[in-house]
């Protein structure tokens, strides 16, 4: 008798170890997002008495419902000609999926500090609008920061970094 649960929680757990993505089960058709995902690398610049942080590079990758994705860049205060990119059904349902299931949408609105004798670090800003309700997420790169930036987090920037690499390819 002691055995059934036993194998019933291995029938459950089993199968969800051995597929590490992320499961869409909550995303449905009706589903409205829209992400806006940016990364700058900053550098901090002395003007003698002064000092600024500018930025040396801004990233900006805008993805609508559709799976229609902007990418621009900016180097040094000069943009480049925008690139464009159809994310496939099935890489939106991944994205939205990820946003869901994590409770991303969920997290508070939070402010991390950076490690005050830093010369340079990237920033990372994201702001995603799901079926009306919007969170704007910025966060300075793990070494940048003592504070813990969460892993969902992460995983939503790789999943960004990752559509980037594949439209500058």
């Amino acid at each position: 008798m002691g055995a059934i649960p036993v194998l019933a929680a291995l029938f459950i757990v089993v199968p969800t170890l051995l597929r590490p993505e992320i499961p869409n089960v909550a995303v449905n058709s009706d589903d409205v997002i829209s992400i806006e995902y940016s990364k700058q690398h900053l550098k901090k610049i002395s003007f003698g008495v002064s000092e600024n942080i500018g930025a040396q590079t801004t990233q900006v990758l805008t993805i609508s419902n559709d799976g229609q994705a902007v990418y621009s860049l900016t180097k040094d205060g000069y943009s480049e000609p925008d690139k464009k990119y159809l994310l496939s059904k099935e890489e939106m349902t991944k994205i939205t999926g990820l946003i869901k299931e994590t409770g991303l949408m969920e997290i508070p609105q939070t402010s991390f500090q950076v490690k005050s004798d830093l010369d340079e670090y990237d920033k990372y800003g994201l702001q995603v609008t799901l079926n009306g309700k919007s969170v704007n997420i910025q966060w300075p790169d793990q070494n940048s920061t003592q504070e813990f930036i969460p892993p969902l987090i992460s995983q939503v920037q790789n999943s960004m970094d990752d559509i980037i690499a594949e439209i500058i390819k």
